[in-house]
């Protein structure tokens, strides 16, 4: 079977801070740790009230502080709003502080509003076209190599490689992660019409790189699960109601659960919720779980990666553990390079 990590946005929940999101999230890292996940993620997002993740590689490095084995990482770095460079010292030097245990995944989309992108990176032009060339830029700086140094060299760089992805929701990053030999992880938790695609046409691209000899694949899922459907849905109700805000731009901390079941979905909201959910798996144990099988089944995939959104730590922990029980951990996936 597939192994299992998780994806934490540091969640910021209606009443609390963003201190308290990232406090959460340190405390996750211990319980996923615990649990005998194979890694924790978390996402580069900028001007979301909901979520406090906006520096990956500053959360990494204390959630790699917090824990011993677990394997952190960026799920993912939005490579358009930095430059490679940037990147690449920043993740030498966490691979330096934690060797063996650091994992950076790349996207192309910039994670938040035109706007904040260009203030981001500075100029009009938010990169995303250039993403294949930075992509190359960014490993070439970090790798091994014999012949003369890249040119700036970063320090720490060369032979401080983290564990590299590319990430995506569409057939064109899958097809880029073929082409240039890396682990691919999709985001069926938001794009699953793609999924299929995707990972025929990563699989169809591959070629053996330094860093990947054979296809390794991730599918990350939304999931939520508690002792019976009721309670499942109950705790769901804040991530449906976050993902209205967020189509129709009324961002906002995650809700509770009882104000998110005292809001008044117009038919049309309904309908958007209800699409946007569709593959969300939300339920008891039983329910949850054979739900993963179908899509371990479905995708031949080497590891699943579950993203729980919820307004409370004890939510996502509960959820997390009862996930646990059902599923062999310990037996962890690494791709092979």
């Amino acid at each position: 079977m597939p192994s299992l990590s998780v994806l934490d946005l540091a969640t910021v929940a209606r009443g609390s801070t963003a201190a308290d999101a990232l406090h959460d999230t340190t405390r996750l890292a211990g319980v996923v740790e615990r649990l005998g996940y194979r890694r924790m993620w978390v996402a580069e997002h900028h001007g979301m009230p909901a979520v406090a993740s906006s520096a990956p590689a500053v959360l990494i490095g204390h959630l790699a502080d917090a824990t011993t084995t677990l394997r952190l990482g960026a799920g993912g770095v939005m490579l358009p709003n930095h430059s490679p460079l940037v990147i690449a010292e920043q993740f030498a030097t966490l691979e330096a502080l934690h060797p063996g245990r650091i994992d950076l995944g790349l996207g192309r989309a910039p994670g938040t509003d035109p706007t904040t992108a260009r203030a981001l990176r500075r100029t009009a032009d938010v990169g995303a076209d250039s993403f294949p060339e930075d992509v190359v830029e960014l490993i070439n700086y970090l790798a091994e190599s014999d012949g003369p140094p890249t040119h700036p060299a970063p320090v720490p760089g060369r032979g401080y490689l983290p564990e590299m992805w590319l990430l995506g929701s569409s057939t064109f990053s899958a097809q880029l992660a073929g082409l240039l030999g890396l682990p691919f992880s999709f985001a069926y938790h938001f794009s699953p019409d793609q999924l299929d695609p995707a990972l025929a046409q990563y699989r169809a691209r591959f070629r053996p790189s330094f860093l990947l000899e054979r296809p390794h694949v991730m599918a990350a899922v939304s999931v939520l699960c508690a002792g019976t459907d009721e309670e499942a849905r109950w705790l769901a109700g804040p991530s449906a109601l976050t993902i209205l805000q967020l189509r129709t731009g009324r961002l906002a901390p995650i809700a509770s659960p009882e104000e998110a079941a005292a809001y008044r979905y117009t038919p049309a909201e309904r309908a958007l919720i209800d699409a946007a959910t569709s593959t969300h798996l939300v339920g008891d144990p039983d329910t949850v779980h054979q739900g993963m099988i179908d899509l371990a089944e479905r995708t031949d995939a080497d590891e699943i990666m579950v993203s729980t959104r919820a307004h409370s730590f004890e939510a996502r922990a509960q959820s997390l553990s009862l996930v646990a029980e059902r599923w062999p951990l310990g037996d962890a996936s690494t791709p092979a390079a």
